[in-house]
């Protein structure tokens, strides 16, 4: 958009109705209990934004095989740019931040492109009881619609579509602040939808029994539940001693991404297939209670951070380590078997 152009409003997908919106069964409780309905920012953005597009997500899950436990964190899981392209058409890109980002998001949705960026939850109303107007904290979102004069934006974040506005909006795009020097802008990519596809059911499971060896193929070496049972066992002492809202950042980066990541692939495995093979029954079983363990140990572990008392660390891993080894025992067989 040249910087004399006169917009003042532009939507991406238009007739995208907060009010209306019906997220994807991956985020909702109704079609099948979850136990992470929300597993982090970008994956849970990629989720929705392919359902508002008319893709199925599912076929873009198995990157969640391979994570791994990094030393601090486990792996943010997140969709490939290349399983975007090759599974839906869907062409990202990053976006130089030049000029304002409300100049930038108004050159794009006009031309039907999505911007994704990290903002500020500060001022997403979408994370009252959490972070907004209350904790200051980085995360990602979509920007599907911009109106400057009536200070509107909407927006997808972590499992469902939104509006701000107002003093919101303002924050958001730094409206009416001084120039900064030192103001660094935040991280942006912009979402091309003008080559994407719709492939039938049938090609998308394809596509994932195709991907699967080679996501197999790079599992970790060595069980890394394990390892993170040997890592919150060295660590609990530094979690005690900094308390719960030091422990709460940690077990984002850590338990939940496990927990989220491991459900996720239970739910490819058993989406590959109308008529799962008993190998993978018992990978989708195994995958499911990892991620059920997992999200069991949050409260655990607030207790334990919370207590003094001795804790028995490995034996509280134990459970989900085995259900790892069986799991990727399991994803071994139909591998063999294909």
């Amino acid at each position: 958009m040249p910087l004399s152009d006169t917009r003042r409003r532009a939507a991406a997908l238009p007739g995208l109705d907060p009010a209306s919106y019906r997220r994807h069964a991956l985020h909702d409780d109704a079609a099948g209990p979850l136990h992470w309905p929300e597993k982090n920012c970008y994956i849970d953005l990629w989720i929705e934004l392919v359902h508002a597009v008319g893709g199925d997500p599912n076929a873009m899950l198995g990157h969640t095989l391979p994570v791994d436990f990094e030393g601090d964190q486990w792996t943010f899981f997140k969709p490939s740019h290349d399983q975007l392209r090759r599974l839906y058409g869907i062409d990202v890109q990053e976006l130089t931040i030049w000029r304002p980002l409300a100049e930038h998001a108004l050159e794009h949705l006009a031309a039907g492109k999505l911007v994704s960026v990290e903002a500020d939850a500060w001022w997403l109303p979408d994370t009252a009881g959490t972070d907004y107007r209350c904790k200051h904290t980085k995360t990602t979102i979509v920007l599907a619609e911009i109106d400057l004069d009536a200070r509107r934006l909407v927006y997808f974040h972590n499992a469902g579509c939104f509006a701000l506005e107002g003093d919101d909006f303002d924050r958001t795009f730094r409206l009416g602040e001084p120039h900064d020097p030192a103001y660094l802008p935040l991280f942006a990519e912009f979402v091309r939808l003008d080559r994407r596809v719709q492939r039938p059911l049938a090609e998308l499971r394809a596509a994932a029994r195709a991907e699967l060896p080679e996501l197999y193929a790079r599992r970790p070496a060595t069980n890394p539940v394990r390892r993170f049972a040997e890592a919150v066992e060295a660590d609990l002492p530094l979690l005690r001693e900094r308390g719960l809202d030091h422990y709460h950042a940690w077990a984002f980066a850590g338990t939940r991404q496990l927990g989220a990541a491991a459900e996720l692939t239970a739910r490819w495995l058993a989406w590959m297939d109308d008529t799962p093979s008993p190998e993978a029954q018992r990978a989708i079983a195994a995958f499911d209670r990892l991620s059920a363990g997992a999200k069991a140990f949050i409260l655990k572990g607030a207790r334990l951070v919370s207590s003094s008392r001795p804790a028995d660390v490995p034996a509280l891993f134990a459970p989900m380590a085995e259900a790892w080894d069986e799991g990727m025992a399991a994803v071994g067989g139909v591998v063999a078997q294909a």
